[in-house]
């Protein structure tokens, strides 16, 4: 199985992209850490929706370039550095209209989170309140009250079923896990 790295707010529908990290030059452009598994996908993107807490603006991107692990963006209609310096830290969004497709067994992080993970033989072991990535894979952070938390890898010998309608999941507990 494959799970996106898209990460939601709990805000209506929206995804979180990347995070304004600082400006970029005078000119009004900001660097962006992607929060999204194709950094690319922001030449495909024409808006995002900043939300800072304090104001949520929907911003139309006018160009998109690429230093080292950051994207450097261009906003229509802010032309200078002292327009965007209040952004810094804010978290860039899309609808979900405008996210990636998904494709069969993959799934947004924001849908895993407060899914209700049950084992094989009918435990209930608590909820996913967390996602690791470790490179190789995913693990999944449950926690129960009461009980430490639970690590499981998003592996298919791990991840047995996931309705993220229904808000469940099923799981085998490979030895060693508990």
């Amino acid at each position: 199985m494959i799970y996106i790295n898209i990460r939601r707010q709990r805000m209506e529908d929206l995804l979180q992209v990347g995070v304004i990290t600082s400006t970029h030059g005078i000119r009004g452009e900001v660097k962006v850490f992607p929060t999204t598994d194709d950094a690319a996908r922001f030449k495909k993107l024409k808006n995002v929706i900043l939300d800072n807490g304090k104001e949520r603006r929907d911003l139309e991107i006018t160009s998109v370039k690429f230093f080292k692990n950051q994207v450097i963006l261009k906003f229509k209609g802010i032309d200078d550095i002292n327009d965007v310096e209040k952004y810094k830290k804010a978290p860039l969004f899309v609808t979900r209209e405008n996210a990636v497709p998904l494709e069969e067994n993959e799934y947004f992080i924001a849908d895993l989170i407060g899914l209700s993970v049950t084992s094989d033989e009918g435990e209930e072991l608590g909820v996913i309140d967390d996602v690791l990535q470790t490179g190789a894979n995913d693990v999944y952070v449950v926690k129960k009250a009461g009980a430490n938390d639970l690590l499981i890898p998003a592996i298919k010998d791990c991840i047995l079923d996931v309705d993220v309608e229904n808000g469940t999941m099923k799981v085998h507990l490979l030895a060693g896990l508990r």
